[in-house]
């Protein structure tokens, strides 16, 4: 049955498709019995018809934690789309596959490289591995407000003061769609023969189209973990695993996901990604392609709207190879505006819902579900926000202080103090204490405090600079950093 799968067929969604047109008396999970259950709320909204197809590992179904049937023969097209030797469908997001290749290239004590902007994810991998995270901290754009990727020549440094290290992680695209020299990176990470793991959640859609930044895989990756569902056609919380290389043990990712997934996935999740592999692979180049007119149709209206200015890559720069055009960011200061103040009024006046409000910026993400009508209103809600909403007050942001001054030292591993008793302190108080929860600013987007890390005077002198600055903090129990979490030693 292998060797004569194709492009066009969609086993998940074939299987499923028979038990829904099957007669029968359902006695099995879920509960809502093929939506004769379901609250009538939903069924009126929804349609009937989806219940359907929301059911669990009956005959013929496979089972995702082992899969010999279906769902082997799904991640086994995928793979062939993706260029991967081998791919696991993940139903609980990128999360899953970042914390599963973590967990299957570090154990106990050992270390791992990665960028100090790192998803949250990774810190939870972090964690559940109890390794010990040694960072680098990624290029930082200051007048832009805006962090980049880490550079080779960081990683080369990093691995020259910890030759021991398991594995190298890199976020390839950021949020903000730079991509780094990623393949400089695996050859230096290659040379110590240890794996180049990649957070490339935000680049699913890569391998599609030649005016993207060229896919992970295709660069030197041998681990990396995309969104289907943020970028291609698949459900929310839908993405994929790919593996491409020796240097990963499938076993142990086996054993990792098997650790981490659900025993009871969600069929539409899966049908979902079944669906999106076929549709890129039978049409991903002609879909990308429109998506990529839309984008540069919204630079170019965008960029003649008085005082708004996007963010182009005009040369590379350190930390900053390649920028995904379909990754808009919309920089708003010139209307002395906050991208928060420029965010509320779209969303609320408009009806245009940007990706991600930050302090200087508005990113948008325009992707294969997009239409002409959608640029059209987004280059008119600017226009309007432009001459009617800008503030005559100037607006002082100031410029953030680089985030290397504030390097913190890590006392214990981040396990540790995850596991360790914690109380919640002043901010006073904590200083010289043990962080025991991540504290992130936006901007820049890079951790100021993990768990295990020293908390110190300068830390928190620059958390607090954010703060007046109007940024924001993310990750911690108090974004007013009036308490934090501490190790009660």
């Amino acid at each position: 049955m292998v060797n004569s799968l194709n492009q066009f067929q969609t086993p998940i969604i074939d299987a499923l498709q028979e038990w829904v047109d099957k007669s029968h008396a359902p006695f099995y999970t879920p509960g809502h019995k093929r939506g004769i259950g379901m609250n009538p709320i939903l069924t009126a909204n929804w349609g009937a018809a989806v219940f359907g197809w929301d059911l669990p590992e009956l005959p013929g179904l496979d089972n995702l934690q082992a899969p010999t049937g279906i769902i082997e023969q799904a991640q086994i097209l995928a793979a062939a789309v993706f260029g991967a030797q081998q791919t696991w469908f993940l139903v609980n997001g990128s999360t899953t596959g970042v914390m599963a290749a973590i967990l299957a290239t570090c154990g106990e004590g050992e270390k791992i490289i990665l960028p100090r902007n790192i998803h949250s994810s990774a810190i939870a991998g972090i964690i559940h591995a109890g390794a010990v995270p040694i960072f680098i901290n990624p290029e930082y754009e200051q007048e832009l407000d805006i962090a980049h990727s880490i550079t080779p020549e960081a990683v080369k440094f990093a691995l020259e003061q910890h030759p021991d290290a398991k594995a190298v992680m890199v976020v390839y695209p950021t949020y903000y769609g730079v991509c780094g020299d990623l393949a400089a990176i695996a050859e230096v990470v290659h040379s110590y023969q240890i794996p180049l793991l990649v957070d490339e959640a935000h680049g699913a859609h890569f391998g599609f189209h030649p005016d993207f930044p060229p896919a992970a895989l295709t660069m030197g990756a041998d681990l990396t973990v995309q969104s289907t569902h943020k970028l291609l056609g698949s459900l929310t919380q839908s993405a994929m695993l790919h593996v491409n290389s020796s240097l990963i043990d499938v076993d142990a990712v086996g054993r990792s996901l098997r650790l981490l997934q659900s025993t009871s996935p969600s069929y539409l999740l899966l049908a979902s990604l079944d669906a999106a592999r076929q549709q890129m692979a039978l049409n991903g180049k002609n879909l990308m392609a429109e998506t990529i007119e839309l984008a540069r149709i919204a630079r170019v209206e965008i960029a003649q709207i008085d005082r708004l200015s996007v963010v182009e890559l005009d040369s590379p720069t350190p930390g900053c190879k390649y920028l995904d055009p379909t990754r808009l960011t919309v920089t708003v200061t010139g209307l002395n505006l906050t991208g928060f103040a420029a965010d509320e009024i779209l969303t609320s006046e408009f009806g245009i819902v940007a990706e991600l409000p930050s302090m200087r910026h508005l990113t948008f993400i325009i992707s294969l579900g997009n239409r002409q009508p959608d640029i059209d209103r987004l280059i008119w809600g600017l226009t309007k926000l432009a001459t009617k909403y800008a503030e005559v007050i100037p607006l002082n942001l100031g410029l953030i202080d680089p985030q290397d001054r504030f390097l913190t030292e890590m006392a214990i591993t981040p396990r540790q103090a995850d596991r360790s008793p914690q109380i919640s302190v002043s901010a006073h108080q904590a200083i010289g204490r043990i962080c025991a929860e991540s504290i992130c600013p936006y901007p820049p987007g890079i951790p100021v405090l993990l768990p295990g890390e020293i908390i110190t005077v300068e830390a928190l002198a620059y958390l607090q600079q954010i703060l007046y600055l109007g940024g924001e903090l993310v990750g911690c129990s108090d974004p007013t950093l009036e308490n934090i979490s501490v190790v009660n030693q």
